[in-house]
Protein backbone atom coordinates (compact mmCIF):
# COMPACT_ATOMS: atom_id res chain seq x y z
CA UNK A 1 0.00 0.00 0.00
CA UNK A 2 1.31 2.97 -0.73
CA UNK A 3 1.99 5.89 2.09
CA UNK A 4 -0.84 8.72 2.20
CA UNK A 5 -0.24 12.44 2.48
CA UNK A 6 -1.91 15.31 3.80
CA UNK A 7 -1.13 19.10 3.34
CA UNK A 8 -1.19 20.89 6.35
CA UNK A 9 -1.85 25.11 6.06
CA UNK A 10 -0.90 27.19 8.85
CA UNK A 11 -0.71 30.78 8.04
CA UNK A 12 0.41 32.38 11.58
CA UNK A 13 2.85 31.67 13.76
CA UNK A 14 0.02 30.45 16.63
CA UNK A 15 -1.11 28.03 13.79
CA UNK A 16 2.15 26.42 13.63
CA UNK A 17 2.51 25.56 17.35
CA UNK A 18 -0.92 23.88 16.58
CA UNK A 19 0.09 22.12 13.43
CA UNK A 20 3.14 21.01 15.10
CA UNK A 21 1.12 19.03 17.65
CA UNK A 22 -1.15 17.74 15.27
CA UNK A 23 1.71 16.59 12.86
CA UNK A 24 3.53 14.75 15.60
CA UNK A 25 0.14 13.07 16.59
CA UNK A 26 -0.78 12.16 12.71
CA UNK A 27 3.27 10.84 13.13
CA UNK A 28 2.31 8.56 16.03
CA UNK A 29 -0.84 6.76 14.66
CA UNK A 30 0.35 6.41 11.12
CA UNK A 31 4.77 6.23 10.00
CA UNK A 32 3.91 6.20 6.48
CA UNK A 33 2.00 9.22 6.35
CA UNK A 34 3.93 11.85 4.50
CA UNK A 35 3.06 15.54 5.73
CA UNK A 36 3.73 18.80 4.01
CA UNK A 37 2.37 22.18 3.49
CA UNK A 38 2.59 25.96 4.93
CA UNK A 39 3.50 26.42 7.88
CA UNK A 40 6.69 27.33 10.82
CA UNK A 41 9.76 26.32 12.18
CA UNK A 42 8.04 23.68 14.79
CA UNK A 43 5.99 22.42 11.78
CA UNK A 44 9.25 21.77 10.25
CA UNK A 45 10.57 19.75 13.10
CA UNK A 46 7.60 17.76 13.36
CA UNK A 47 8.66 16.42 9.59
CA UNK A 48 6.29 18.40 7.80
CA UNK A 49 7.61 19.76 4.80
CA UNK A 50 7.66 23.53 4.53
CA UNK A 51 6.52 24.59 0.78
CA UNK A 52 5.82 28.42 2.60
CA UNK A 53 7.22 29.93 5.73
CA UNK A 54 3.81 31.05 6.83
CA UNK A 55 6.35 33.88 8.48
CA UNK A 56 5.88 35.80 5.37
CA UNK A 57 2.10 35.44 5.24
CA UNK A 58 0.89 36.65 8.49
CA UNK A 59 -0.54 40.10 8.80
CA UNK A 60 -3.10 41.74 11.57
CA UNK A 61 -5.96 44.49 10.63
CA UNK A 62 -8.09 44.48 7.99
CA UNK A 63 -6.34 47.07 5.33
CA UNK A 64 -2.81 46.15 6.79
CA UNK A 65 -3.18 42.85 4.13
CA UNK A 66 -2.86 45.05 1.52
CA UNK A 67 1.13 45.45 1.61
CA UNK A 68 1.26 41.64 1.52
CA UNK A 69 -0.91 40.96 -1.14
CA UNK A 70 2.04 39.77 -3.56
CA UNK A 71 3.61 37.21 -1.45
CA UNK A 72 -0.10 36.20 -0.12
CA UNK A 73 -0.98 35.27 -3.96
CA UNK A 74 2.19 33.72 -4.87
CA UNK A 75 2.48 31.45 -1.82
CA UNK A 76 -1.35 30.73 -2.78
CA UNK A 77 -0.05 29.88 -6.20
CA UNK A 78 2.54 27.78 -5.03
CA UNK A 79 0.26 25.59 -2.78
CA UNK A 80 -2.42 24.89 -5.47
CA UNK A 81 0.33 24.11 -7.81
CA UNK A 82 1.21 21.52 -5.07
CA UNK A 83 -2.47 20.71 -4.33
CA UNK A 84 -2.53 20.04 -8.49
CA UNK A 85 0.11 17.86 -8.56
CA UNK A 86 0.62 15.78 -5.57
CA UNK A 87 -3.41 15.64 -4.62
CA UNK A 88 -2.88 14.60 -1.24
CA UNK A 89 -5.55 12.41 0.34
CA UNK A 90 -6.45 15.29 2.95
CA UNK A 91 -5.89 19.02 3.31
CA UNK A 92 -5.92 20.36 6.76
CA UNK A 93 -6.45 23.89 7.51
CA UNK A 94 -5.77 25.79 10.47
CA UNK A 95 -7.40 28.91 10.90
CA UNK A 96 -6.08 31.59 8.37
CA UNK A 97 -9.54 32.14 6.75
CA UNK A 98 -9.06 34.89 4.00
CA UNK A 99 -6.23 32.24 1.94
CA UNK A 100 -7.84 28.72 3.36
CA UNK A 101 -11.00 29.35 1.41
CA UNK A 102 -9.01 29.46 -1.70
CA UNK A 103 -7.44 26.85 -1.14
CA UNK A 104 -10.51 24.59 0.28
CA UNK A 105 -12.15 25.38 -2.92
CA UNK A 106 -9.43 24.47 -5.02
CA UNK A 107 -9.17 20.89 -3.39
CA UNK A 108 -12.94 20.58 -3.43
CA UNK A 109 -12.78 20.45 -7.47
CA UNK A 110 -9.81 17.83 -7.19
CA UNK A 111 -12.35 16.03 -4.65
CA UNK A 112 -9.75 16.40 -1.86
CA UNK A 113 -11.38 16.17 1.57
CA UNK A 114 -11.11 19.10 3.79
CA UNK A 115 -10.59 19.34 7.42
CA UNK A 116 -10.80 22.67 9.13
CA UNK A 117 -9.12 22.35 12.12
CA UNK A 118 -9.23 25.96 14.32
CA UNK A 119 -12.29 27.49 13.08
CA UNK A 120 -12.53 30.87 11.87
CA UNK A 121 -13.70 33.13 14.27
CA UNK A 122 -17.21 33.47 11.95
CA UNK A 123 -19.35 33.50 15.27
CA UNK A 124 -17.75 37.04 16.01
CA UNK A 125 -18.37 38.25 12.50
CA UNK A 126 -18.84 37.70 9.07
CA UNK A 127 -21.24 34.74 9.88
CA UNK A 128 -22.68 34.35 6.45
CA UNK A 129 -18.86 32.52 5.61
CA UNK A 130 -20.65 29.59 7.32
CA UNK A 131 -22.53 28.60 4.15
CA UNK A 132 -18.99 28.51 2.10
CA UNK A 133 -17.41 26.45 4.89
CA UNK A 134 -20.80 24.16 4.44
CA UNK A 135 -20.01 23.83 0.91
CA UNK A 136 -16.35 23.58 0.75
CA UNK A 137 -15.40 21.84 4.23
CA UNK A 138 -16.14 18.17 5.24
CA UNK A 139 -15.87 18.65 8.53
CA UNK A 140 -14.80 21.32 11.38
CA UNK A 141 -12.59 20.03 14.15
CA UNK A 142 -13.22 22.97 16.62
CA UNK A 143 -11.46 24.11 20.22
CA UNK A 144 -14.31 26.20 21.90
CA UNK A 145 -17.42 24.64 23.54
CA UNK A 146 -19.83 27.50 21.75
CA UNK A 147 -18.73 26.84 18.62
CA UNK A 148 -19.57 23.50 18.13
CA UNK A 149 -23.29 24.57 18.98
CA UNK A 150 -23.33 26.95 15.91
CA UNK A 151 -22.07 24.52 13.30
CA UNK A 152 -24.62 22.36 14.52
CA UNK A 153 -26.94 25.29 13.93
CA UNK A 154 -25.88 25.72 10.39
CA UNK A 155 -25.92 21.71 9.59
CA UNK A 156 -22.39 21.61 9.25
CA UNK A 157 -20.75 18.27 10.68
CA UNK A 158 -18.23 19.64 13.73
CA UNK A 159 -16.79 17.72 16.67
CA UNK A 160 -15.37 19.74 19.75
CA UNK A 161 -12.39 18.45 20.37
CA UNK A 162 -10.69 20.54 23.15
CA UNK A 163 -8.21 23.29 23.10
CA UNK A 164 -4.88 22.32 22.34
CA UNK A 165 -2.94 24.87 24.23
CA UNK A 166 -3.98 22.72 27.08
CA UNK A 167 -1.55 19.90 25.42
CA UNK A 168 1.14 21.84 26.58
CA UNK A 169 0.14 23.57 29.74
CA UNK A 170 -1.12 21.21 32.45
CA UNK A 171 0.11 21.67 35.46
CA UNK A 172 0.14 25.06 36.15
CA UNK A 173 3.49 26.17 36.47
CA UNK A 174 5.00 27.36 40.20
CA UNK A 175 4.43 31.42 39.98
CA UNK A 176 5.82 31.48 43.57
CA UNK A 177 9.01 34.43 42.07
CA UNK A 178 5.67 36.58 40.99
CA UNK A 179 3.77 36.82 43.80
CA UNK A 180 6.18 36.81 46.91
CA UNK A 181 7.84 39.79 45.36
CA UNK A 182 4.92 41.67 45.20
CA UNK A 183 7.14 44.96 46.42
CA UNK A 184 8.48 44.67 43.10
CA UNK A 185 6.17 43.54 40.78
CA UNK A 186 7.32 42.42 37.15
CA UNK A 187 5.24 42.96 34.31
CA UNK A 188 5.22 41.42 31.26
CA UNK A 189 5.28 42.67 27.58
CA UNK A 190 3.87 40.65 24.65
CA UNK A 191 3.51 42.46 21.93
CA UNK A 192 2.74 39.47 19.60
CA UNK A 193 3.76 37.37 17.14
CA UNK A 194 3.59 39.91 13.95
CA UNK A 195 6.59 42.25 13.13
CA UNK A 196 3.64 44.52 12.32
CA UNK A 197 1.85 44.05 15.88
CA UNK A 198 5.39 44.54 17.37
CA UNK A 199 6.11 47.89 15.97
CA UNK A 200 2.97 49.16 16.51
CA UNK A 201 2.00 47.76 19.98
CA UNK A 202 5.46 47.67 22.00
CA UNK A 203 6.51 51.40 21.45
CA UNK A 204 2.80 51.87 23.15
CA UNK A 205 3.34 49.26 25.88
CA UNK A 206 7.29 50.89 26.42
CA UNK A 207 5.29 54.44 27.18
CA UNK A 208 3.08 52.83 29.61
CA UNK A 209 5.99 51.34 31.36
CA UNK A 210 7.66 54.23 32.28
CA UNK A 211 4.65 55.63 33.51
CA UNK A 212 3.75 52.74 35.18
CA UNK A 213 7.57 53.18 36.81
CA UNK A 214 6.67 56.76 37.90
CA UNK A 215 3.91 55.25 40.19
CA UNK A 216 5.47 51.54 40.92
CA UNK A 217 9.30 52.52 41.08
CA UNK A 218 10.57 49.05 42.40
CA UNK A 219 8.34 47.65 39.20
CA UNK A 220 10.89 45.49 36.72
CA UNK A 221 9.53 44.55 33.10
CA UNK A 222 9.62 42.08 30.94
CA UNK A 223 9.53 41.93 27.24
CA UNK A 224 8.86 38.97 24.94
CA UNK A 225 10.13 38.46 21.80
CA UNK A 226 8.02 35.72 19.70
CA UNK A 227 10.03 32.93 17.90
CA UNK A 228 8.42 34.40 14.57
CA UNK A 229 10.08 38.45 15.15
CA UNK A 230 13.84 39.26 14.72
CA UNK A 231 15.20 40.20 18.08
CA UNK A 232 16.47 43.04 16.20
CA UNK A 233 13.11 45.02 16.10
CA UNK A 234 12.65 44.16 19.68
CA UNK A 235 16.01 45.44 20.36
CA UNK A 236 15.68 48.20 18.10
CA UNK A 237 12.28 49.83 19.24
CA UNK A 238 12.96 49.43 22.74
CA UNK A 239 16.25 51.18 22.67
CA UNK A 240 13.93 53.78 20.77
CA UNK A 241 11.18 54.03 22.92
CA UNK A 242 12.58 52.95 26.44
CA UNK A 243 16.48 53.33 26.54
CA UNK A 244 16.66 53.24 30.39
CA UNK A 245 13.79 51.69 31.45
CA UNK A 246 16.30 48.28 32.30
CA UNK A 247 13.66 45.96 30.63
CA UNK A 248 14.63 42.11 30.37
CA UNK A 249 13.90 40.54 26.53
CA UNK A 250 13.06 36.74 26.96
CA UNK A 251 13.22 35.51 23.22
CA UNK A 252 11.41 32.06 22.40
CA UNK A 253 9.79 30.45 25.39
CA UNK A 254 7.11 32.64 26.70
CA UNK A 255 7.03 30.55 30.07
CA UNK A 256 9.77 32.11 31.67
CA UNK A 257 7.48 35.67 31.53
CA UNK A 258 4.58 33.89 33.01
CA UNK A 259 6.38 32.51 35.85
CA UNK A 260 8.05 36.01 36.60
CA UNK A 261 5.53 38.11 36.55
CA UNK A 262 2.40 39.70 38.59
CA UNK A 263 0.46 40.92 35.41
CA UNK A 264 0.60 40.92 31.46
CA UNK A 265 0.08 43.67 29.08
CA UNK A 266 -0.41 41.76 25.65
CA UNK A 267 -1.82 42.04 22.18
CA UNK A 268 -5.19 40.56 21.17
CA UNK A 269 -4.58 36.77 20.47
CA UNK A 270 -3.78 33.40 21.22
CA UNK A 271 -1.51 34.04 24.08
CA UNK A 272 -4.09 35.88 26.05
CA UNK A 273 -6.03 32.59 26.45
CA UNK A 274 -2.50 30.99 27.21
CA UNK A 275 -2.05 33.65 29.95
CA UNK A 276 -5.62 32.67 31.02
CA UNK A 277 -5.21 29.13 31.50
CA UNK A 278 -1.86 29.89 33.58
CA UNK A 279 -3.78 32.27 35.53
CA UNK A 280 -2.13 35.34 35.04
CA UNK A 281 -4.02 38.89 35.15
CA UNK A 282 -3.85 40.24 31.56
CA UNK A 283 -4.77 43.42 30.13
CA UNK A 284 -5.25 43.13 26.43
CA UNK A 285 -4.57 45.86 24.21
CA UNK A 286 -5.61 45.92 20.27
CA UNK A 287 -4.42 48.56 17.62
CA UNK A 288 -5.13 48.69 13.33
CA UNK A 289 -5.14 51.27 11.07
CA UNK A 290 -8.24 53.94 11.37
CA UNK A 291 -10.36 52.38 8.66
CA UNK A 292 -9.20 48.69 9.69
CA UNK A 293 -11.20 49.92 13.37
CA UNK A 294 -13.91 51.36 11.41
CA UNK A 295 -14.92 48.41 9.45
CA UNK A 296 -14.10 45.95 11.97
CA UNK A 297 -16.27 47.93 14.51
CA UNK A 298 -19.81 47.29 11.95
CA UNK A 299 -18.90 43.82 11.19
CA UNK A 300 -17.97 41.96 15.28
CA UNK A 301 -20.92 40.48 16.74
CA UNK A 302 -19.43 40.02 19.95
CA UNK A 303 -18.84 41.77 23.07
CA UNK A 304 -15.74 40.77 23.31
CA UNK A 305 -12.40 40.03 22.22
CA UNK A 306 -10.36 38.28 24.53
CA UNK A 307 -11.33 34.14 23.61
CA UNK A 308 -11.21 33.59 27.84
CA UNK A 309 -13.62 36.30 28.34
CA UNK A 310 -16.08 35.38 25.35
CA UNK A 311 -15.92 31.74 27.63
CA UNK A 312 -16.91 33.21 30.66
CA UNK A 313 -18.93 36.20 29.31
CA UNK A 314 -17.69 38.49 31.25
CA UNK A 315 -14.57 40.89 31.32
CA UNK A 316 -11.83 39.01 33.02
CA UNK A 317 -9.28 40.58 31.10
CA UNK A 318 -9.67 44.18 30.64
CA UNK A 319 -9.93 45.45 26.91
CA UNK A 320 -8.37 48.56 25.69
CA UNK A 321 -9.04 48.88 22.00
CA UNK A 322 -7.79 51.49 19.44
CA UNK A 323 -7.80 55.25 21.48
CA UNK A 324 -8.25 53.68 24.66
CA UNK A 325 -4.80 51.90 24.30
CA UNK A 326 -3.04 54.54 24.93
CA UNK A 327 0.23 54.32 27.16
CA UNK A 328 -1.75 56.66 29.88
CA UNK A 329 -4.97 54.33 30.22
CA UNK A 330 -2.69 51.26 30.00
CA UNK A 331 -0.39 52.28 33.08
CA UNK A 332 -3.65 53.30 34.91
CA UNK A 333 -4.89 49.99 34.37
CA UNK A 334 -2.08 48.05 35.46
CA UNK A 335 -1.18 50.64 38.36
CA UNK A 336 -5.01 50.02 39.54
CA UNK A 337 -5.13 46.05 38.97
CA UNK A 338 -1.24 45.57 41.18
CA UNK A 339 -2.34 47.69 43.63
CA UNK A 340 -5.44 45.59 44.58
CA UNK A 341 -4.03 42.77 45.53
CA UNK A 342 -7.19 40.63 46.56
CA UNK A 343 -8.94 41.40 42.91
CA UNK A 344 -5.64 39.88 41.59
CA UNK A 345 -5.78 36.72 43.48
CA UNK A 346 -9.61 36.33 42.50
CA UNK A 347 -8.72 37.15 38.70
CA UNK A 348 -6.43 34.07 38.45
CA UNK A 349 -8.83 32.01 40.48
CA UNK A 350 -11.42 32.59 37.79
CA UNK A 351 -9.12 32.20 34.88
CA UNK A 352 -7.49 28.95 35.92
CA UNK A 353 -11.36 27.97 36.15
CA UNK A 354 -11.24 28.49 32.28
CA UNK A 355 -9.55 24.85 31.55
CA UNK A 356 -12.41 22.73 32.75
CA UNK A 357 -14.51 24.33 30.17
CA UNK A 358 -12.39 23.79 27.17
CA UNK A 359 -12.34 19.68 27.09
CA UNK A 360 -8.97 19.00 29.11
CA UNK A 361 -5.85 18.04 27.40
CA UNK A 362 -5.86 15.45 24.02
CA UNK A 363 -7.00 18.08 21.12
CA UNK A 364 -4.12 17.13 18.84
CA UNK A 365 -4.82 13.29 19.27
CA UNK A 366 -8.25 13.74 18.47
CA UNK A 367 -7.80 15.90 15.52
CA UNK A 368 -5.45 13.16 14.22
CA UNK A 369 -7.97 10.73 14.74
CA UNK A 370 -10.14 12.80 12.80
CA UNK A 371 -7.69 12.94 9.68
CA UNK A 372 -6.93 9.38 9.45
CA UNK A 373 -10.77 8.58 9.59
CA UNK A 374 -11.54 11.08 6.87
CA UNK A 375 -8.55 9.44 4.43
Amino acid sequence: MSPKSIMIIAGEASGDVHGAKLAHAINNRSTDTILFGVGGIAMKTEGVKILVDCKTLSVMGITEVLAKLPKIYQAMAIVKKALNKLKPNLLILIDFPDFNFHIAAVAKKLNIPVLYYISPQIWAWRQNRVHKIKRLVDHMAVILPFEAAFYCKHHVPVTFVGHPLLDGILPVPDRQSATTHLNEPVIGLLPGSREKEVSTLLPVMLEAAKIIKQFLPTSRFMVSCAESINMELVLDVVSQYAPTLEAEIVNGSIIKVFQQSRILVAASGTVTLEAALYGIPTVIIYKVSPLSYWIGKRLIKVKHIGIANLIVKKELQPELIQDDASPQIIADKVTAMINDPDRLKQIEKELVRIRDLLGGAGASDRVAQIALDLI
